[in-house]
């Protein structure tokens, strides 16, 4: 047993040998192997060939995620502007797995039950394009509140950020979602060499607690599945009970709902009936194990709710105050803005709360007693004969959709100090038009808002975003 393996549990590592058999010594082998790294591209922003052009730093495609990248341990891709722009999500490769695994098309409407911090929920949203709705839950309040932060560092404008429970959420939208994903709480086996805090917290009975609480999850969610529609289940964790167990748990007791394959890949293993109720469909499920793939422990089994369901068309019916329309047109104008992700700027979308303007996602939905962080994409305030743009919409436009632009190279020292809230000196030609509010941008992509006056940027990067 080599130093990396002595604070496993001796029931974790009996369980282990049991199942894995002969490839024991080389799962404990794995344990001595350096941990991985990577980042999976923002693709409603960037593609993966102007990335690679782009990045100043060196990466290597993962060869099962097609926009997803390793870097080296030595390399910081958070302290690179492409990062504060919302160019990519820092993942470790596994966890890039699940949301790889299931087809979200814009127009979806697609629920993260469990979403926190963000990384399925930044995939979700960025794969919908604008378009549909993103519902991104956690129970916890400071949980939600990063999670809600990261969401809008993608751009990602059609996104409900809820701080729920789920079963209020499952009485809210039944049978509501295309796409569901549950990345379920779990005891976190497949990242003990990342973490070792989770290793030594470890016990035997931790498995059977987290099982009961996974059995409720997946029905929960499952009735939020419209029929037609695909349910990624997902954990980090080896254990059956948490795994094939909780899968057969499902297909037991919703009749309606069956496996379906995945997209393959030479490293995956499958699921094994043994391990669950012996059902052969089990096999369907995948494992990730560290010492047949670079990167961390996963599991993920596909569904679908049989049935097929009508696809409803439908947007918000806001009731608008118009009043303040010709402040938030003044500004759009100034900087010329006619699209927003893509898409031409709908006014039906507006809602007015207070001093705050959102943009709504273009779903008709009654959210009335939920407890949610935001709903829509934060537009900014209203001030008296003015509005203030906010950081969510200078990060959910995307490259050449704004006229006003100062683009600077993402290496001019000026990006930097914008980030920490300086003020930037502007040459003339940099600069779109002669004063007032401009985008500022790392090689076109955008960053924050700045205001021009006399050659002078005035910082409007938030104090609680910089860097």
């Amino acid at each position: 047993m080599n130093e990396n393996t002595t604070q496993l549990h001796p029931a974790f590592l009996t369980r282990m040998k049991e199942m894995l058999g002969n490839e024991y010594p080389a799962f404990l082998s794995s344990f001595s192997a350096p941990r991985t790294y990577g980042l999976r591209i923002n693709t409603s922003k960037i593609t993966c060939e102007d990335f690679e052009n782009l990045s100043p730093f060196p990466t290597r495609q993962i060869p099962w995620i097609k926009n997803g990248y390793f870097y080296d341990e030595d390399i910081r891709p958070s302290r690179c502007p492409y990062y504060q722009a919302g160019l990519y999500y820092l993942q470790e490769p596994s966890a890039m797995t699940p949301a790889s695994r299931i087809p979200i098309e814009p127009g979806d409407r697609v629920l993260d039950l469990c979403a926190a911090p963000g990384g399925k929920a930044t995939a979700a949203g960025a794969a919908l394009q604008g378009q549909g709705l993103l519902v991104a839950n956690d129970i916890s309040t400071s949980r939600a509140r990063a999670l809600l932060r990261n969401l809008e560092l993608f751009g990602i404008p059609n996104v409900f950020v809820a701080n729920e429970t789920p079963a209020k959420l499952t009485k809210a939208f039944p049978e509501f979602f295309d796409k569901i994903i549950l990345d379920a709480p779990c005891s976190g086996e497949g990242m003990f060499r990342k973490e070792e805090a989770l290793a030594k917290d470890w016990t035997p009975e931790k498995s059977m607690e987290l099982s009961e609480i996974q059995k409720e999850l997946i029905l929960q969610a499952a009735d939020m599945l419209r029929p037609g529609g695909l349910m990624l289940y997902s954990t980090c964790t080896f254990a059956p009970a948490e795994d094939e167990q909780t899968v057969s748990w499902l297909l037991k007791n919703r009749p309606d709902m069956e496996l379906a394959e995945m997209e393959d890949y030479e490293g995956f293993s499958h699921g094994v009936p043994e391990w669950g109720n012996g059902n052969p469909e089990l096999t369907k499920c995948i494992r990730i194990f560290p010492h047949k793939m670079n990167g961390e422990g996963h599991f993920l089994a596909l569904f679908r709710k049989k049935g097929q369901a009508i696809k409803e068309s439908s947007r918000p019916h806001t009731k608008p105050d118009k009043n303040a329309f010709p402040l938030i047109e003044e500004f759009l104008n100034e900087i010329g803005l006619k699209t927003l992700c893509g898409q031409p700027f709908d006014w039906e979308r507006v809602e007015i709360r207070g001093d705050k303007a959102y943009y709504l996602p273009p779903v008709a939905h009654n959210f009335r007693g939920i407890t949610f962080l935001r709903n829509g994409l934060y537009l900014g305030d209203l001030k008296k004969n003015r509005f203030e743009p906010s950081q969510p919409l200078a990060l959910a436009i995307r490259k050449d959709e704004a006229e006003a632009v100062i683009s600077l190279s993402a290496s001019d020292e000026r990006i930097t100090r914008y980030l920490k809230g300086e003020t930037l000196n502007i040459e003339p030609e940099e600069a779109a038009h002669k004063k007032g509010w401009h985008l500022l941008c790392a090689d076109g992509y955008p960053i924050g808002f700045g205001k021009l006056v006399n050659q002078i940027l005035k910082n409007k990067y938030p104090a609680g975003w910089r860097v």
